[in-house]
């Protein structure tokens, strides 16, 4: 990518993508080893590729504390989430070999200090609930006692699990810049998109040079629906409904989170990095249960002075098909009443998909909806 094209994308978060990949160093095999969770490996993985600049290994504590307190790293940049490692006890040498949980290294952390934190504080503030019912708290709460912070070096990265949607932000951005896209939307999932995710993507392209379907392929709550079959569902529908040339698929390695309102923060850096200098943020954004309010996720980018993130939101209420409208709507745009609106609760949809009957196509393409009861029968 050259000089110019580099300069027609808009600039990493703190202003440089990292690269924390190299080759593998003499003597990890006597180096002290710290195993990594599911969602730590995925952190890993988006430290190494710089998913996650400008970080360059796990946070000190001066980071994690103002990242808790303020929503920003030490430097004051915007950071809403911590990005940490635990450990039972402190290692003994100044270097610790990285490992999945099969005990195979991975990455070299640098050890730059290891210190306690509160895990009722965190909780509180990064998921405005102590509930152990939450799904981040409770993975919170289950995580060893202290924070272990340096910078890595990453030798070998896990096999992604979708290798032909494996980008990393530097590929994004070159696919970006040979395009001649500048200004591009990421629309972060978790979910099949169905008919309302389609309406808002497409009315967000309608204003910018390319959309980026950023599906998230790392660690969800065990009843979301599987990566694979989110993922074949994105596929039939850009091959059926999008233009090739206006859309970009590829995943988004990072684990979910649940924390609602900072994860919207926290998607949309990422997202910046990766070249998007746009982010869709619809309703309920990185929510779970009724821990946030409806839209939450979009109000918290106002705790942060206009343009101050880089990537400018552009926020989305519910869509639905209007059936007097004759078209995808939402309540900024349609004056009938709800009687008139096809919507199906979540519960809905899992019960028709698993009586093997499609929704209406108002909601979901037959396409998608066809993957679904697939994966449902199985």
């Amino acid at each position: 990518m050259s000089l110019t094209e580099t300069q027609a994308l808009i600039a990493p978060h703190g202003g440089r993508l990292v690269d924390r990949i190299g080759p593998r160093p003499d003597g990890v095999e006597r180096l002290e080893q710290v195993p990594l969770t599911s969602r730590e490996l995925s952190d890993l993985d988006m430290l190494a590729s710089g998913g996650l600049s400008p970080l360059e290994g796990f946070m000190t504590r001066n980071d994690y504390e103002r990242v808790v307190e303020e929503m920003r790293l030490e430097r004051s940049l915007p950071w809403a989430l911590p990005v940490c490692l635990a450990i039972d006890r402190p290692p003994h040498g100044d270097e610790v070999a990285l490992t999945d949980d099969a005990g195979r290294a991975l990455a070299v952390l640098e050890v730059d200090e290891v210190y306690e934190y509160d895990r009722e504080r965190e909780a509180e503030r990064c998921f405005r609930t102590s509930d152990e019912a939450h799904p981040g708290v409770a993975r919170l709460y289950a995580q060893k006692p202290l924070y272990l912070a340096g910078r890595v070096t990453v030798f070998d990265r896990l096999e992604p699990a979708f290798p032909e949607l494996a980008v990393d932000p530097q590929e994004t951005r070159r696919t970006f810049a040979e395009r001649g896209w500048r200004r591009v939307v990421g629309f972060q999932t978790r979910n099949p998109i169905h008919r309302a995710h389609e309406y808002l993507t497409k009315v967000a392209l309608e204003t910018v040079d390319g959309l980026l379907i950023h599906p998230l392929v790392g660690e969800t709550k065990a009843d979301d629906v599987p990566a694979a079959t989110r993922v074949d569902c994105y596929r039939v529908l850009v091959e059926n409904y999008y233009p090739p040339d206006r859309v970009f698929v590829s995943a988004f390695p990072a684990a979910m989170r649940y924390a609602g309102p900072r994860e919207a923060i926290w998607h949309a850096i990422c997202r910046k990095n990766y070249g998007c200098s746009h982010f869709i943020v619809g309703r309920d954004h990185a929510g779970v249960g009724d821990y946030y309010g409806t839209y939450d996720a979009q109000l918290i980018f106002d705790e942060f002075e206009p343009h101050e993130l880089g990537i400018e939101p552009m926020f989305f209420e519910h869509a639905f098909f209007c059936r007097v409208c004759g078209q995808m709507a939402t309540p900024k745009t349609c004056p009938h009443s709800g009687d008139d609106h096809v919507f199906l609760s979540g519960t809905k949809v899992r019960e028709l998909l698993a009586a093997g009957e499609l929704p209406p196509v108002e909601f979901s393409r037959p396409e998608v909806a066809e993957i679904l009861i697939g994966s449902y029968r199985s």
